[in-house]
């Protein structure tokens, strides 16, 4: 099984410009190129009020690398740095199985 996730854990009073920033980024990002992500879920921690974890997939651990080294991504870190209350923390996970329920109506 391949692919590869990265989750940004980010505690932030200023939500909207957070998520108006990942809109502008992922528009940069989005050109197709095999390095960019494949897809990404944008969550709220319930049980942490003003935590929020960016949950990104990609095709493998060296795309996600080529993403990470683009300029346009390094300028996003930077933004999102100053938007947040804590520094964001960063997991890099290699996927080891996917799975769906089968018996689901």
């Amino acid at each position: 099984m391949g692919g590869f996730i990265q989750i940004i854990e980010m505690q932030t009073s200023r939500f909207d410009e957070v998520e108006a920033l990942g809109k502008e980024i992922r528009a940069r990002l989005d050109d197709g190129s095999p390095s960019s992500p494949l897809r990404g879920t944008i969550t709220a921690d319930r049980d942490r009020p003003g935590v929020y974890l960016n949950i990104v997939e990609f095709d493998s651990y060296e795309a996600a690398m080529e993403n990470s080294s683009r300029p346009e991504t390094g300028e996003f870190a930077a933004r999102l740095a100053k938007l947040c209350d804590a520094p964001p923390k960063f997991y890099n996970l290699d996927v080891r199985e996917v799975w769906e329920p089968t018996a689901r109506g």
